[in-house]
Formats: structure tokens, C-alpha cells, sequence
């Protein structure tokens, strides 16, 4: 054992700057959590705080936008885990289609691009593209003699805005883990299958989508743990009040309700209730990908 160790030091101290960096600014911060239970006042810090148990807690469920905040981040994070997991293997059954390779890796980095950019950027070409005035899309509809639809002001649309706009930002670099699972397919399947006459369509169906489908089940089930990080960072550049109603989310909920009305303690509660139930849907996805996939962390 101790020969073993004495082996494997290097590969130990390589790991200790990033086990330092994770220590301080992953691990320190969860003391930060004991404002979940009480009244915090920063002259008097974390230690000395008044402690008020659960009363941060009940003070959140019994806020009126409460059950609509929850039912918002369910559904549109809900909704960005199935077209996470549909378009990047449509457009990975479709690119596997194409013979020129050229063609197909001037594709790829298309696609590919919008995942570099942040939600800042990407915000404020949404907010001119899709303006019901002077946007292009707006004036395509007026130019069609419809009426311009206000993606980023009507609580109707607004939630399925964040999802085509999260699956255009996304699914090219979704699309990786696709094609290198049909690269995983063994070819001679396909020759046999064109022996036996079957067409493209017929090798798509019975040997291209059956090859995928374990890595397929496997980020759905990995995907669980997402189930409610809607995406702050999407949500907070685009929404206004005006669409609260529909496209508020828990993580814009600790947002106004922490830095901009100043009650640490109740957005620590949310904060916390949010990552309780993150936690328990990532261990139950991972329990679920063991036994279905045989996928182990370890």
C-alpha cells in the first residue's frame, strides 16, 4: 500500500491545486447556508445572526409566486431536456447522412459556433432580431400581412422562446456526443443490411437509432439532474416584468429576492430548497443510469 502511494505521488500533487481551488471556493461557501435559518444582518455576521430554524422557509412557501415560480422552472427546464436530447440526434442522424466531408465539417462549426458566446451577447442580438418593430422576424410577419408576435413580451410565448433559443444556442455542441456514438456503430452491420436490400431509411430505423439509443438513455437519465436549472443566465437577459407570470424561475426568484430586496436569509432558503431536490434528482439519475446503462461514476 504504502509502495502504491509512494507511486502514485506525482499524480497526487498534480491534483492539489485543483483540490485547493475547489476547498476554497466550492466547499468554504456552503457555511454561507446558515443564512437559510436565520435572520442575517451583515454588521453582525454569520455567526451572529439572530436564528429564526425554518421561519425563512415558511415565509417562501407562502408567498404568493411561489407555486407559479416552481411550476415555471419544472416546465421550461422540463421542456430543455427533451429538445436537448431530440435535436442534437436528428441533426446527428442528418449529418451522418451526408457523404462530403468538407460540406459536413463546415456544418459542424456553423452549429457549433453560438455555444462559444454568452448570454450577454447573444441577448441583446435576440432583443433586436426578435423586436416586434424593428426586428427582422417583426417585420417579416408585417411584410406577410400578420400580426408581429412579441417573442420576448408575451407571457404565452415567451417560455417557448427560451426553449428554441437554448436548443439554437446548444444542440450543435450537443450533436459531439452523437456522432461519436455512430462512429461507434460496427460498419459491417450496414453492409449486411444493404445485402439484405435494406435502404437508408430501413438502416436508420433497425441499426443506426438501436446503436445510439444506450448513450441516448444515458444523457436522458444524466439530464434528471438539470430538472431545475432552467438557466439563469438566459432567463435574467431576456425576460422583463412583464412576463414574470410565465417565465420567472427559482434562480431569478434568489436573484431579486437576495441582492435586490437584501433578505439574505429567505434567498438562502430558496437557494437551499433548490439544491436539496437537485441533489435528490442527480443521485436518483445516477441510481437510474447504473441500472439501466451499467454507467458508473467510478
Amino acid at each position: 500500500m504504502k509502495k502504491r502511494y509512494v507511486t502514485n505521488l506525482p499524480l497526487y500533487l498534480m491534483l492539489l491545486p485543483a483540490m485547493t481551488l475547489l476547498f476554497i471556493y466550492n466547499y468554504i461557501p456552503m457555511a454561507g447556508n446558515l443564512m437559510a435559518f436565520e435572520r442575517f444582518n451583515p454588521v453582525r455576521g454569520l455567526f451572529k445572526s439572530a436564528w429564526v430554524g425554518l421561519e425563512n422557509f415558511r415565509y417562501v412557501f407562502s408567498m404568493p409566486d411561489t407555486p407559479q415560480v416552481l411550476w415555471n422552472t419544472f416546465y421550461i427546464a422540463f421542456l430543455k431536456v427533451i429538445t436537448g436530447i431530440v435535436v442534437p440526434v436528428f441533426f446527428a442522424l442528418l449529418l451522418n447522412e451526408v457523404g462530403s466531408v468538407s460540406y459536413k465539417r463546415i456544418i459542424q462549426t456553423i452549429i457549433y459556433f453560438p455555444h462559444f458566446l454568452s448570454w450577454v451577447i447573444l441577448a441583446g442580438i435576440l432583443i433586436d432580431v426578435l423586436s416586434p418593430s424593428q426586428g427582422v422576424i417583426g417585420r417579416f410577419f408585417t411584410f406577410l400581412g400578420l400580426k408581429p408576435v412579441f417573442f420576448l413580451g408575451d407571457s404565452r410565448v415567451f417560455p417557448y422562446t427560451l426553449v428554441f433559443t437554448e436548443n439554437w444556442k446548444e444542440f450543435g455542441f450537443g450533436t459531439i456526443v452523437y456522432l461519436a456514438a455512430l462512429t461507434g456503430i460496427d460498419p459491417n452491420l450496414y453492409e449486411a443490411a444493404m445485402i439484405d436490400g435494406a435502404g437508408r431509411w430501413q438502416q436508420t430505423l433497425y441499426i443506426t437509432i438501436p446503436g445510439i439509443l444506450p448513450i441516448v438513455m444515458l444523457m436522458t437519465i444524466l439530464s434528471m439532474g438539470n430538472i431545475l436549472n432552467a438557466g439563469f443566465d438566459q432567463v435574467f437577459n431576456l425576460y422583463s416584468p412583464q412576463v414574470y407570470k410565465t417565465g420567472d424561475i427559482l434562480d431569478t426568484l434568489v436573484y431579486r429576492i437576495g441582492l435586490v430586496d437584501a433578505q439574505y436569509g429567505v434567498a438562502t432558503a430558496v437557494g437551499l430548497f433548490k439544491s436539496l431536490i437537485s441533489f435528490t434528482m442527480l443521485t436518483v439519475s445516477y441510481a437510474l443510469a447504473y441500472r439501466f446503462t451499467d454507467y458508473r461514476v467510478f
